[in-house]
């Protein structure tokens, strides 16, 4: 066990402490600090919430609820464009019949004007169709299987506005096995609200929904589950190579050419806004275990977060162990925050996380939110209340899918995080 309890409903690893410059204290116990800034963004947050209808879901003339996503607290207003990606060098992993690999991605950035510009949903209509046909019954029972419109929650990104000509550092973000780019907005938001250009990115054929330009929506696919230990390999690599396929195609893009597959046209100056030499990358569940390998594999990313993801193959007969992935036997060399939650856990997640925070000298640093379960970490932590409030998910359902930690506490927290993180090691101008 790696863990020990500070006492604030937050607990911190020695070697996070030691980032930090906390005193780890005898055996490695850590005072962890809870400082005036994050009690502030957390007050803050959770007024704006209250205001801004963040807190409440809406009821709808139709009989359905839209839910809401919590505002970004940074200064910069943002902008928000989607790129159709194709790699035409490597074909769909899931299905055969797809000659060439294709990646959505959204890029939120800081605008230098959203005057006249549309507010962007956080899904289209044909993905948010496909989403409630698919996330409630075979990924996430705890939703409800109807009474939400998901097509009517609004981000808090324009579509299309110019972006700041400033060069700014880029993050990208890999969502959990299952969940949509979609479903990862208001971190997003936050980081490009605080100066940084976010890319979000699907992995088709693992997603619940993804729609590309003409219109298809190609819907979650995999041959079995993540738990198999091929199905979970072919994630992995695939989710990989996409990852630095991104990391080409935003190259392209800073250069001055258009890598959008339909050649449509971009937002000004998101090009000049694109600083490829400070590159982070965070991401949830199997985005996690993407986030922490392809740092240790590509010299291009700085920085990286993993938000509750194994660092191990699954093992290829139950009772045994399973291989740690390259990450976690040979360690780091650049900066990796572990982020975690209480109401996640197995003997698979103690022994690879144990095993990466077990490298000497490494900058390896960890947090761990009380009260709260793996889903605490996607835009379900701000969602799952304000269903439960008006009846359409059971407490206990709401304590499965995120945990029992308040909204704007568990919302502020791990945006604070995130965004300290990256601060500290790719700083934002």
């Amino acid at each position: 066990m790696f863990r020990r309890k500070t006492g604030n409903g937050e607990r911190v690893g020695r070697a996070g402490a030691l980032e930090r410059g906390i005193d780890a204290g005898p055996g490695g116990e850590g005072i962890a600090v809870v400082d005036r800034r994050t009690v502030t963004t957390s007050a803050v947050l959770a007024a704006a919430m209250l205001l801004t209808g963040g807190g409440v879901a809406q009821a709808r003339a139709a009989g359905d609820i839209t839910v809401r996503l919590p505002p970004p607290t940074g200064p910069h207003r943002i902008g928000v464009t989607t790129l159709h990606l194709v790699d035409q060098r490597r074909r769909d992993p899931w299905d055969s019949t797809i000659p060439v690999r294709e990646v959505m991605v959204t890029v939120f950035y800081p605008a230098r004007t959203v005057r006249g510009y549309a507010i962007a949903p956080q899904m289209t209509p044909a993905a948010a169709e496909k989403f409630k046909a698919v996330d409630p019954i075979y990924l996430h029972p705890e939703l409800p299987k109807s009474g939400v419109d998901w097509a009517a929650t609004m981000t808090h990104s324009c579509a299309g506005a110019p972006a700041q000509p400033v060069r700014r550092p880029v993050l990208l973000y890999t969502p959990g096995g299952g969940d949509p780019r979609t479903v990862g907005t208001g971190v997003a938001e936050e980081l490009a609200s605080r100066g940084y250009v976010v890319v979000t990115i699907d992995h088709p054929g693992e997603s619940s929904a993804v729609e590309f330009p003409d219109g298809r929506v190609r819907e979650y696919g995999l041959p079995g589950t993540p738990q198999d230990p091929q199905v979970f390999r072919t994630m992995i690599d695939s989710r990989l190579a996409d990852t630095r396929f991104v990391l080409d195609e935003l190259t392209t893009l800073a250069a001055g050419r258009n890598p959008d597959a339909e050649a449509r046209t971009l937002p000004e100056n998101l090009g000049r806004a694109l600083d490829l030499r400070r590159v982070g990358i965070y991401g949830h569940s199997a985005g996690g275990t993407t986030a922490t390998e392809a740092m240790y594999e590509d010299r291009r990313i700085d920085a990286a977060v993993n938000l509750e993801g194994y660092l191990d193959y699954p093992p290829d007969r139950p009772g045994q162990e399973g291989e740690l992935l390259p990450c976690a036997q040979h360690g780091v060399d650049r900066p990796l925050l572990l982020f975690g939650t209480d109401g996640f856990r197995d003997a698979r997640f103690e022994r690879s996380w144990s095993a990466m925070l077990a490298h000497p000298g490494e900058r390896i640093s960890w947090r761990q939110l009380d009260n709260a379960t793996h889903w605490v970490f996607t835009d379900y932590a701000a969602i799952a209340p304000q269903l439960q409030a008006t009846g359409l998910m059971t407490a206990n359902d709401r304590i499965k899918l995120v945990g029992s930690i308040d909204a704007a506490k568990s919302v502020a927290m791990v945006r604070n995080h995130v965004l300290s993180f990256f601060s500290q090691h790719v700083p934002s101008p």
